[in-house]
């Protein structure tokens, strides 16, 4: 019996091994797949299995820059840079400490689940740079140190949830924040003094905050600000009772030790652009010897037949890989996009379009090139693309993929055969083509403003969710049903390029001296648009840059003024039988959204749900009731000019 208990100490010691492999499986070594896995096991039963069920040991979750599970952001090297988990379902405390044995995970987005309990623990994530977390029930005060310990944070969304207390001060000491969305919580107190120069999104509206706004966010859009009672001062036109505190201590310093300073700012100044410049000189030396591009090999034509043939022109454009964005069975490397001929459809504003077939029974695609799309980092570019991927809209043209360079950059999507908006109403007149009526207008005029106010809730902090509004954006299916495309790419383009060719910089108040856009402008676009579709003239800003002294705005105006209202209509449109009354309901919409007073101008979702009520026949008596309601007449409030931008076709 002493025999059977005494086991030998090779028995005793493999034992002990066995206790102990389970403790080790975090160790700052340890595999990816054995951190994701203890994440997961931390998710409820009802979303994380059923969501996450390819999250199994048996598998990795990259591949190179493919990812194998569902969620997780992969990089060029099979590194997990990010986890993607919206609108999954996911519920329970969301604890995150294990992902710290992520080394290079840089983004978390867990929107639209039903996450509670406390603001997770991010500060063992020391190098996350954007957090999106809108949407769940997470409550309770945030601790005012919460952020010290993620130095690299640029981007934090905690819109719609419970949160309560103050702001956490430590956002202020952020040097690298660009964008934060607070909005629809309970923060209460006063908003910090936030002063990061890179600061371009702050969205505190309906809380409970109070006292003045800091003077470094009186740049930003009093609707970021909206539905807090008790705040007050610019952009507000709510005066505060007594003036704010200095925004800056230096107003406190002697006059001389201030000009001190100065000077010394702007020796070192100069210094610094004499190194950067030579920096520069010695950089693009370097530069000259670069191979081609991969858009550049696309515009030569017929790729297929490229001299150097297409393995090697692959290998010229370096290592860059296409990106796909969304979750879609078919595939194509950079090689096959080389291999196919290329069809150029058109050159615009942005870039130029090629139509290309790269896939056997896959369709065809269309390739778009843009050559200014430089305003942000590749990791802020990839990160906007991957949320443009996760947009899902009858109405909106989805992006299938990318390819990111540093001078260039080419998306993908599907190719629509019948044209745009453009050429159905300017490009066909005398063809074989079906004009468009007045139920086919009202039907392509309902399915935009459903597509913009979708973009609208999803993008709810971009001043411009769409930005490049005109008829040539709009492409038409076989039952005349709208498609919106190049939305929302106002954040990744060059600033100056953009306020050069994009509608909404065309705005009246961008006209204006240090006139900048608004969440309006796009109204101020797409009342522009329907006019365009009413009257099927083009917008004559939309021909020429810079300021015009009359646009098709005012130029209806006069026409309705002086009650020629049959002048105004396309004469393809007014064949239409008993809908002059919902035409002039419609135009009257249009002219609202084209008020030249930013302050006047409709919000979107009033036109919207205005557009939504028009049907294709209506008895003029009640329209002549509708119009009395308006005091004084509503023609004689939309007098302006405004500006455009080109129409390419």
């Amino acid at each position: 019996m002493a025999d059977e208990e005494a086991a030998p100490w090779p028995f005793h010691l493999l034992t002990l091994l066995l206790s102990i492999l389970p403790s080790l499986r975090l160790s700052p070594g340890a595999g990816e797949s054995d951190v994701l896995l203890v994440f997961k096991a931390t998710l409820s039963s009802g979303g994380g299995d059923v969501a996450l069920r390819d999250w199994t040991p048996m598998l990795s979750p990259c591949k190179g820059n493919a990812t194998l599970w569902t969620g997780v952001i992969c990089s060029g090297n099979g590194t997990v840079v990010g986890l993607q988990l919206d609108n999954m379902n996911l519920s329970g405390n969301l604890n995150v400490k294990s992902l710290a044995d992520l080394p290079q995970l840089r983004m978390l987005s867990f929107e639209n689940n039903s996450f509670d309990g406390a603001m997770p623990e991010i500060a063992k994530l020391r190098g996350i740079e954007t957090i999106y977390l809108s949407g769940n029930r997470l409550t309770g005060e945030i601790p005012d140190g919460s952020f010290a310990e993620t130095p690299s944070l640029k981007k934090l969304y905690l819109s719609r949830n419970d949160f309560s207390g103050p702001i956490p001060a430590s956002l202020t000491g952020l040097s690298n924040l660009v964008e934060l969305g607070l909005e629809k919580n309970y923060f209460e107190g006063e908003i910090p003094d936030f002063r990061q120069p890179g600061l371009a999104v702050v969205n505190v509206a309906d809380n409970n905050l109070e006292g003045p706004i800091p003077a470094g966010l009186s740049k930003f859009d009093a609707s970021m600000f909206a539905d807090n009672k008790n705040l007050c001062g610019p952009p507000l036109d709510v005066a505060c009772s007594s003036p704010p505190p200095p925004s800056s201590s230096m107003t406190k310093m002697p006059y001389a030790l201030l000009i001190d300073i100065l000077v010394i700012s702007i020796v070192v100044l100069l210094i610094t652009i004499c190194i950067l410049t030579i920096l520069l000189c010695h950089h693009r030396r370097h530069r000259q010897k670069e191979t081609i591009e991969a858009a550049d090999v696309l515009e030569q034509g017929a790729v297929a037949r490229h001299a150097s043939g297409p393995k090697k022109a692959a290998k010229e454009v370096g290592h860059a890989k296409l990106v796909f964005v969304r979750d879609e069975k078919r595939r194509f490397e950079l090689e096959d996009l080389l291999m196919a001929s290329a069809e150029v459809l058109g050159s615009g504003n942005f870039g130029s379009s090629y139509k290309t077939a790269v896939f056997d029974g896959g369709g065809t695609i269309v390739v778009k090139k843009f050559k200014k799309m430089n305003g942000v980092g590749s990791e802020e570019f990839q990160e906007h693309m991957r949320r443009l991927g996760k947009l899902s809209h009858p109405n909106l043209l989805p992006l299938v993929a990318y390819l990111y360079k540093k001078e260039e950059k080419l998306l993908i999507s599907d190719y629509i055969p019948s044209g745009s908006l453009a050429h159905m109403l300017h490009g066909n007149r005398g063809s074989n083509l079906l004009p468009l009526d007045w139920p086919a207008r009202l039907k392509v005029i309902k399915g935009i403003a459903r597509g913009l106010s979708f973009l609208y809730r999803e993008f709810p902090t971009l001043l411009i969710p769409h930005g490049h509004l005109k008829s040539s954006n709009v492409l038409l299916d076989a039952s005349f049903a709208p498609i919106l495309t190049d939305y929302s790419l106002a954040p990744v383009m060059n600033q100056s390029h953009a306020s050069q060719v994009m509608v909404a910089f065309k705005s009246p108040e961008c006209a204006q001296v240090h006139g900048k856009p608004c969440r309006k402008s796009d109204v101020w676009s797409f009342g522009i648009l329907i006019l365009e579709i009413l009257t099927g003239e083009f917008p004559t800003t939309y021909l020429r840059k810079g300021p015009a002294g009359a646009d098709l705005a005012s130029w209806v105006q006069s026409v309705v003024g002086e009650e020629r209202n049959g002048e105004v209509f396309d004469a393809e449109m007014k064949r239409s039988k008993n809908g002059e009354g919902e035409m002039l309901k419609l135009l009257h919409i249009a002219l609202e959204c084209c008020e030249a007073d930013v302050e006047k101008r409709w919000e979107l979702d009033v036109a919207v749900r205005k557009i939504e009520e028009l049907r294709e026949r209506e008895s003029d008596e009640k329209y002549t009731s509708y119009v009395s309601e308006k005091e004084g007449g509503y023609y004689s409030s939309h007098s302006q000019a405004m500006a455009g931008d080109e129409l390419s076709i």
